[in-house]
């Protein structure tokens, strides 16, 4: 998708250097899925505790063994 950005000319190029991209296209991209990437790896950190999961595996095993 084309879209036209304002970015301030000293961020970009350090987004290109931390990058190592020449094509501004490319490191912007990689930023945003960074950014994306932290979030969502935010977002289930902030779960921790909160969700009570049981291991049911050896349950599961047996029931497949019970269909053969």
């Amino acid at each position: 998708m084309r879209t036209t950005l304002n970015i301030k000319d000293d961020v970009i190029e350090q987004v290109l250097k931390l990058t190592g991209s020449k094509n501004k296209s490319h490191a912007v991209n990689e930023v945003l899925e960074a950014y994306v990437q932290e979030k969502q790896t935010q977002k289930l950190l902030e779960l921790r505790g909160k969700l009570h999961l049981e291991d049911n595996s050896a349950r599961l095993r047996e029931m497949e063994l019970d269909e053969i």
